[in-house]
C-alpha cells in the first residue's frame, strides 16, 4: 500500500474511528432525506429545503434555489454537532447581495478577464460584475436560479439531484447547456458532488461549490488558527484585478507553500505582493496529481473542536479563499456578524480565466461530449 493509499484509507475511517462507542450512539440513526417549504421567490415560485442525514448524525441542508448549502452539521471530538458553514436563517438573506454563501456556481466559476472571450472566431461579451471582470457566471449565475430537485435514497447514500437548463445566450454564454448536479451524503461521512453537463454549441464551463467553512462553528470568530494543508506544488499568481497572469509558479519559498500543515493565519499578512493584492489568500492552487481521477486536494483541522475536512476532486485546481472581503456588514445565522476571515472556501475548479489563457487546461465543452466533475468532502475528528 502506498502512502497516498494509506492516507486515503485513514480518511475514510474518521470520524468514527476517533469517537467512543457511546458518542457514536448519541448521533446514530437511519439515513434520511426530507423536503419542506423554505419560502417564496419574488416570481411566486416556491423554494424547498432538503435535509440529508446519515447514520452518524451528520446533516446537510440545501435548497433548490441556487443549489445553496445552507447548513452542514458535523460532530466535534465530544460528539457535539455544530454548523460549519456560513449563511442565513431564511430565504430573504440569500435573495440580497451575498458573497456566494453555499452557492452552486456557474456557468463559469471564478473570474473571466474584462468579461469577454473568443471561441471559434466569435467574441462573446459577459456581464461585468467584479471590477472590470466577470465573476461566478455574471449578474444571474446558477446561484440565483431555481433548480428542479429530486431527492433520492439508495445504496450510494441519500441526496438530491438538481437539474437546470441554461438557455443559449444566458448571461452572454453560447449554447443551451443542460446541467445536472447531484449532492450525496453517505454513511462513510462523505459528501459528494457530481457535476454533469451537455451543450448544443461550444461553450466554456466551470462549476464549483462556494461554501464558506468554519470548522469551529459558523459565527465563532475567524479561521486563522485552523490548520490547512494543500497538495499543490504550484499556484497561479494574479494581477491587480485578480486575473491570473498565465504563469504557473512554484509555491516553494513563498507564503503559498501549504504542502505541510500550517495555520491559515501564519503567513496571511506577510509583505507579499500576491497576498496584498487579494487581502489574503484568494488564489488558485494547481493540485498535484498522478492521473485524472480523484486526487486529494486539501485538509483542514480545527485544533479546539477537533473537526477535520478533507477535499478530493477530479478538478485540476482549488481556489483557496480566506473571506478577505467579509467586513462585518453581514448578519448571518443566529444574528452572527461575519467579520473578515470568519470563513474559508476551497472551491474545486478549472483555472480562472481559462477561456483567455491557452496554456491552461481547457474548459470548452463541445456538442456530443459530456462534462463530468466530482468533488468529495470527508468529515472527521482528530484526537
Amino acid at each position: 500500500m502506498t502512502m497516498r493509499t494509506l492516507a486515503a484509507a485513514l480518511l475514510i475511517l474518521s470520524p468514527l474511528a476517533c469517537m467512543s462507542r457511546d458518542k457514536r450512539s448519541e448521533n446514530s440513526g437511519p439515513a434520511t432525506v426530507t423536503r419542506a417549504p423554505f419560502g417564496v421567490l419574488p416570481s411566486g415560485d416556491s423554494v424547498h429545503v432538503f435535509t440529508l442525514t446519515n447514520a452518524h448524525g451528520i446533516e446537510v441542508r440545501l435548497i433548490d434555489y441556487g443549489g445553496l448549502i445552507i447548513s452542514l452539521r458535523t460532530p466535534d471530538r465530544n460528539g457535539t454537532l455544530g454548523d460549519i458553514v456560513l449563511g442565513y436563517d431564511s430565504l430573504d438573506g440569500y435573495l440580497k447581495s451575498t458573497p456566494y454563501f453555499g452557492a452552486l456556481v456557474g456557468r463559469y466559476a471564478n473570474r473571466i478577464a474584462k468579461g469577454q472571450f473568443t471561441l471559434d472566431g466569435t467574441t462573446y461579451h459577459l456581464a461585468i460584475n467584479n471590477g472590470q471582470n466577470s465573476l461566478h457566471g455574471g449578474l444571474k449565475g446558477f446561484d440565483k436560479v431555481l433548480w428542479a430537485a429530486e431527492p433520492f435514497s439508495d445504496s450510494s447514500g441519500t441526496g438530491v439531484a438538481l437539474t437546470y437548463t441554461s438557455k443559449d445566450g444566458e448571461e452572454g454564454y453560447p449554447g443551451t447547456l443542460k446541467v445536472r448536479v447531484t449532492y450525496t451524503l453517505t454513511d462513510r461521512n462523505t459528501f459528494a458532488i457530481d457535476y454533469r453537463a451537455t451543450t448544443d454549441k461550444a461553450t466554456p464551463i466551470n462549476l464549483t461549490q462556494h461554501s464558506y467553512f468554519n470548522l469551529a462553528g459558523e459565527g465563532s470568530g475567524d479561521v486563522l488558527g485552523q490548520v490547512i494543508r494543500i497538495d499543490a506544488n504550484e499556484y497561479t499568481p494574479v494581477d491587480s484585478t485578480l486575473i491570473p497572469t498565465g504563469r504557473l509558479e512554484p509555491v516553494a519559498g513563498t507564503p503559498f507553500d501549504l504542502r505541510r500543515d500550517v495555520a491559515i493565519g501564519a503567513r496571511i499578512d506577510e509583505a507579499n505582493v500576491q497576498l496584498q493584492r487579494a487581502g489574503g489568500y484568494d488564489h488558485n492552487f494547481v493540485i498535484s496529481r498522478s492521473d485524472s481521477g480523484l486526487a486529494h486536494a486539501a485538509r483542514v483541522v480545527e485544533p479546539k473542536s477537533g473537526r477535520t475536512l478533507d477535499v478530493e476532486t477530479t478538478e485540476p485546481g482549488v481556489q483557496f479563499y480566506t473571506g478577505n472581503f467579509l467586513d462585518g456588514t453581514i448578519t448571518g445565522k443566529g444574528g452572527h456578524v461575519y467579520k473578515r476571515r470568519s470563513g474559508f472556501c476551497l472551491e474545486t475548479q478549472h483555472f480562472p480565466d481559462s477561456p483567455n489563457q491557452p496554456s491552461f487546461p481547457s474548459t470548452i465543452l463541445r456538442p456530443g461530449a459530456e462534462f463530468h466533475s466530482r468533488t468529495v468532502y470527508t468529515f472527521g475528528v482528530a484526537e
